[in-house]
C-alpha cells in the first residue's frame, strides 16, 4: 500500500469516527484533509460515497430515534441547492467560498455555545426547514459540507443525542445519493473514486460501530458542547486554508 492511500484510509476512518459519532462532520474532517493529497473534484465525491454507506448502516441500526417528518422536508429542500452547488463546484471560486463558510460556522458555534437563550423550535417550522435544507443542498452540492445548516436545525429542535445521529442520517442518504448522482452526471464519479471507495470499506465499516458505541456514552448536554467545539475547529481550519490562497 503507497504512502497517498494509507493518508486517504487514516482520514477516512477519522472523518468516519466522527460521522458515527455525532451524526454529522465526515466531509467537515475530511474534505479539508483530503484535498491536501487529491484534487478537490476527487475528495468530494469520495467522501459522499462514504456519507452513503454511513447513512445506510446507521438508519437500519436506529430507524426507532428518526424523525421522519423533519428529515423529509430537509431532504426535499436539500434537492432544490443541490444543483446550485454543483455549479459553484464546477464553476465557482472554490476558497471565497470556504472562507465565507468558515465564518459562519465559527460565529453561529460561538453563539450556540455562549448564548443563555438559544432559540428553540417546539416544532417543525417550515421556513426554517427550508433555509437549513436549502443551503445543506448548496453546501452538500458544492463541497459535501451537508452538516452545518441540519446542525443548526437539530440544535433548535433540541434533539438528544440518539435522535440527533438518526434523524440526520435519514436526511443524508438520499441527499448523498442525488448528490453522487449529479457527479455522475457531470463526470465527477470515476473510476479513481470508485477504487478509493472500495479500499475504504473495511475501514468504514467497523468504525460505524464504534461511532455509535461512543455516541450512546453521551449525555445530551455535552454532545452539543462537543458539537461546536468540533464546528469551530473546522471552521477555522476552512478559514485558514482559504485564506492562505486568497493571500
Amino acid at each position: 500500500m503507497d504512502s497517498l492511500t494509507s493518508y486517504i484510509l487514516v482520514i477516512l476512518f477519522v472523518a468516519t469516527l466522527v460521522r458515527s459519532t455525532f451524526g454529522f462532520g465526515e466531509s467537515l474532517v475530511a474534505v479539508p484533509l483530503l484535498i491536501f493529497f487529491i484534487p478537490i473534484e476527487v475528495a468530494v465525491p469520495l467522501s459522499v460515497l462514504a456519507s452513503v454507506l454511513i447513512a445506510t448502516v446507521v438508519v437500519v441500526q436506529d430507524r426507532k430515534q428518526i424523525h421522519f417528518k423533519s428529515a423529509k422536508w430537509l431532504t426535499i429542500f436539500a434537492f432544490i441547492g443541490i444543483p446550485l452547488g454543483l455549479f459553484l463546484l464546477i464553476y465557482g471560486n472554490e476558497n471565497l467560498v470556504k472562507s465565507g463558510l468558515g465564518i459562519l460556522i465559527i460565529l453561529y458555534s460561538l453563539y450556540a455555545l455562549l448564548s443563555k437563550n438559544n432559540f428553540k423550535l417546539r416544532s417543525d417550522n417550515k421556513l426554517w426547514l427550508f433555509l437549513c435544507g436549502f443551503f445543506s443542498g448548496v453546501l452538500g452540492g458544492a463541497y459535501g459540507l451537508n452538516g452545518p445548516p441540519i446542525v443548526m436545525y437539530g440544535n433548535m429542535r433540541n434533539w438528544s443525542a440518539k435522535q440527533f445521529r438518526a434523524t440526520l442520517q435519514a436526511y443524508f442518504l438520499p441527499a448523498s445519493i442525488f448528490g453522487m448522482v449529479g457527479y455522475w452526471y457531470q463526470g465527477l464519479w470515476n473510476s479513481t473514486v470508485t477504487y478509493y471507495f472500495l479500499i475504504s470499506i473495511p475501514i468504514i465499516l467497523p468504525t460505524i460501530f464504534l461511532g455509535r458505541y461512543l455516541n450512546h456514552q453521551l449525555q445530551d448536554g455535552a454532545f452539543l458542547k462537543y458539537v461546536y467545539i468540533g464546528l469551530i475547529g473546522i471552521g477555522i481550519l476552512l478559514l485558514t486554508q482559504s485564506l492562505k490562497y486568497l493571500f
